[in-house]
Formats: structure tokens, C-alpha cells, sequence
């Protein structure tokens, strides 16, 4: 199997993972506005950015952040730096369901640790970091 295919496999177990304990703690959300969520800076992030980082029409990703300001996650905010545009922040309740997520995400990552080996563990994420050089333009 292809190195990118194994990725997408680990990546998407986590996935599962996270979206289960955010539904299992009341958070309504999919997959998809998980991964609009996530990218959200701490400061808050215009909707271009949001749908460019994940590669997804403007309209597709305001679709997204409606249905998680519906589920009262994030909010719409006046650009500080431009009066004009709005920028999407989390709600404290959005904050919670991040910080929750993060959890998990640790959590599935002590597990592939240990399942791993420290040594095995370390060349992994090394080899990952070193790989973002050449395939991550949001760095």
C-alpha cells in the first residue's frame, strides 16, 4: 500500500475517534465542519482562509460555519483590521468542544506511542515533520 493511502487510513481513524467523543459530549458536528473548525486561528480567521486551507469552495465553507454558529460553536466578528470583513472565531462552548478534541487527539497519539515504541514513534514524526516542507503551503 502507498505511503499516502497509510496516512490517510491513521488519519481518518483519528478522525472517528474525535468526532465520537465531541458527539458523545454534545457537540453536533461532522467531519467536514470538524476540519473547517480546526483551522480556525486563535484570533479568528476570514472564510477565504478557512476554504482555501481546506481546499473547499467559499460557499461550501460558509455552509460549514453556519451550521456550526447554528450549533452556537462559532461566531461572525468585525475584522479588526478591516471593517469591512468578518472574521469566524469560536464561542466559549466552541473553545470547549476544541479543547476537547485536542484531548482525544492526544490520547490517539499516546496509544500509536506505545503501540509504536519510542524509537519507532520519534522517526514517525520526524520523518512527517520533515515531510511538511515540501507538502504544506499553510506552514
Amino acid at each position: 500500500m502507498d505511503l499516502a493511502t497509510l496516512m490517510f487510513i491513521a488519519y481518518r481513524a483519528m478522525d472517528d475517534q474525535v468526532i465520537r467523543a465531541l458527539r458523545e459530549a454534545g457537540y453536533q458536528v461532522t467531519v467536514a465542519q470538524a476540519r473547517i473548525a480546526q483551522r480556525i486561528a486563535p484570533g479568528g480567521s476570514r472564510l477565504t482562509e478557512l476554504a482555501e486551507q481546506a481546499q473547499v469552495t467559499k460557499q461550501t465553507a460558509s455552509l460549514l460555519v453556519a451550521a456550526l454558529e447554528v450549533e452556537g460553536l462559532v461566531e461572525r466578528v468585525p475584522d479588526p483590521a478591516d471593517g469591512r470583513a468578518r472574521l469566524i472565531r469560536f464561542t466559549p462552548k466552541g473553545r470547549s468542544a476544541a479543547n476537547r478534541a485536542r484531548e482525544v487527539v492526544m490520547s490517539v497519539e499516546q496509544d500509536w506511542n506505545e503501540h509504536l515504541g519510542p524509537e519507532l514513534a520519534t522517526a514517525l514524526h520526524q520523518a512527517l515533520t520533515k515531510l511538511r516542507e515540501v507538502t504544506d503551503p499553510y506552514q
